[in-house]
């Protein structure tokens, strides 16, 4: 496959990237491999990569960037076929940092989208090569107090919003930017609307995968028999990618509805993840998910579930649920549901403020910014910075 590279014999490039995690965050990164190239078509880009399925899916959108190399990190699995995109088994994460380090350590700017990779210049403080972080969750519930994010030498974040929230915690102003928001570039989304046979309004229903945020423990089970026994909506299943890893039941809870004309269960597909099904629902149904920023882009009805019985209005962890009805008993889903379209010009305005907020540019010029951010360490000799 083109770019497979004797990662030992040759010279690393300036900047590279790191699609080591999950493939959730491949359309948080991959714009601005696109804009780089585009801005510096003479500049050589690393792409390294932890599975044949990440391999498939870069080498398929590289092919006319010849400064693009793919690269299989120390570790690299070659995994059955499946469909394109298809959650990865990834392999253990730090042992594969800590084997590539060497090679990295080549680099003059390392470009990733999760904390783990941020181990590296937090236990190896005196490394040359500056690490700039890109965002890939968004919203009032982000987990902002990782220490390894201090770690980084620049951080990319979509809004002035979530740059004042970094701020706060400590990050000196020089080394944070907000750029807009890099995913709204993203143009390899798997095509959904043909999905059903009819054009019923479309239901997404993407409960988030951490149990003290998620509707799931509590009442995700009878969510998906309520949306099955319905016919007003077609429905869409799309739980966070690693709910499947916390809540392993949800694959037999899905399979059987899976089957209904109405129903499109999806646990494994690059479409949970590339925005494919936010872009396509005419209303949000979930919990506390940072989908939920991305779907209010274009605002639509959306409906949440208080499964845990918060006392959520004057939590500002709970911001986005001003967007629209909050269920607080399972009796109420399909009413709600069933209200949502109606009532949805009372939350139309608080739904643009919520994603300008979060967001804010989402009109994809967030890559080419994100891009020009990296040029400007790329020319920054000054290691530290």
């Amino acid at each position: 496959m083109r770019g497979r590279a004797d990662d030992g014999a040759m010279t690393a490039a300036p900047v590279a990237f790191l699609f080591l995690g999950e493939t959730l965050l491949i359309p948080h990164l991959f714009p601005i491999v696109e804009a780089l190239a585009a801005l510096r078509p003479d500049l050589p880009l690393d792409l390294w990569v932890a599975t044949s399925r990440h391999e498939a899916l870069l080498a398929g959108w590289t092919a006319d960037l010849p400064q693009v190399r793919i690269r299989r990190a120390p570790g690299y699995r070659t995994l059955p076929a499946a469909a394109a995109g298809e959650r990865p088994v990834l392999p253990p994460k730090l042992p594969m940092l800590l084997r590539l380090a060497p090679r990295l350590a080549r680099a003059r700017v390392i470009v990733c989208a999760e904390q783990t990779s941020l181990w590296l210049p937090r236990a190896f403080p005196w490394m040359r090569t500056r690490f700039v972080k890109t965002s890939h969750g968004v919203g009032s519930m982000s987990a902002r107090d990782d220490r390894r994010r201090m770690a980084a030498a620049y951080t990319l974040v979509p809004s002035e919003q979530e740059r004042a929230t970094y701020l706060s915690r400590g990050m000196p102003a020089e080394r944070i930017e907000a750029t807009g928001y890099v995913k709204a570039a993203f143009r390899q989304r798997t095509p959904a609307r043909a999905l059903f046979a009819d054009d019923r309004p479309v239901l997404l229903y993407t409960p988030h995968w951490q149990a003290h945020r998620s509707s799931w423990p509590a009442w995700g089970p009878q969510v998906v028999e309520q949306l099955a026994e319905q016919r007003d909506w077609n429905v869409i299943l799309a739980p966070h990618q690693r709910l499947v890893e916390r809540a392993p039941e949800i694959r037999a809870v899905l399979s059987q509805v899976a089957g209904l004309p109405h129903v499109h269960a999806d646990l494994d597909s690059f479409a949970t993840v590339d925005g494919s099904y936010t872009a396509v629902a005419d209303l949000y149904l979930g919990d506390t998910s940072s989908q939920l920023i991305e779907f209010l882009t274009n605002p639509r009805p959306a409906v949440f579930l208080n499964a845990q019985r918060r006392r959520w209005a004057d939590d500002p962890a709970y911001a986005m649920w001003r967007a629209g009805e909050v269920v607080e008993d399972l009796r109420d889903l399909l009413p709600g549901i069933a209200r949502a379209p109606a009532r949805h010009a009372e939350f139309a305005a608080v739904q643009r403020d919520i994603a300008a907020a979060a967001l804010g540019d989402a009109s994809g010029a967030g890559a080419m910014c994100a891009a020009a951010a990296i040029l400007r360490v790329l020319a920054n000799t000054d290691p530290r910075r």
